[in-house]
């Protein structure tokens, strides 16, 4: 099965394709899709078991995560390039860590996890290829929800008084 032709083209705008062999570049178009959202759509829930990765190709993306007392929060807003869903990918835990949704309309290149996971098993030079860039967005979102929840922390909702 031929990839989708507008897949392929989305994926040749990702940098970080752009340095990948041929032979993975095709195996990944492979797996690939096209996700267009309307703003306000849901993409997917905290907690959620979907089994997709998303790369924002245009449009934003708000990750929130729900805090007792203040209820959903955005701890992130995805911009075009950034990938939302890793979660997805890992060996364990397979459960969303945030929900996401569309903060305008967005169009997004999904790539199926499941596949992408016995890809990486069978091609270990992909495997390393995408978990160092995966590696690379844990990071940098641990940083990110880290900051958000020292200002909630710093900055605890008013306790309302019983007189």
């Amino acid at each position: 099965m031929q990839p989708d032709p507008k897949v392929i083209q989305a994926m040749q705008a990702i940098p970080w394709f752009r340095d990948m062999e041929p032979a993975m570049f095709d195996k990944l178009a492979q797996i690939a899709d096209l996700v267009e959202l309307e703003k306000g759509e849901q993409l997917f829930n905290e907690g959620g078991k979907e089994d997709l990765i998303y790369i924002v190709l245009n449009g934003r993306i708000a990750l929130e995560i729900f805090v007792p007392v203040r209820g959903r929060v955005r701890i992130e807003t995805a911009e075009p390039l950034d990938l939302v869903g890793w979660s997805s990918v890992t060996p364990v835990v397979r459960q969303r860590t945030a929900g996401a949704k569309a903060v305008l309309d967005s169009k997004l290149l999904s790539v199926d996890a499941e596949k992408l996971r016995a890809l990486c098993d069978a091609d270990h030079d992909l495997g390393y290829h995408v978990m160092r860039r995966i590696a690379n967005i844990i990071a940098s979102r641990l940083m990110v929800t880290r900051l958000q929840l020292l200002d909630i922390f710093a900055n605890p909702p008013e306790a309302s008084h019983v007189e």
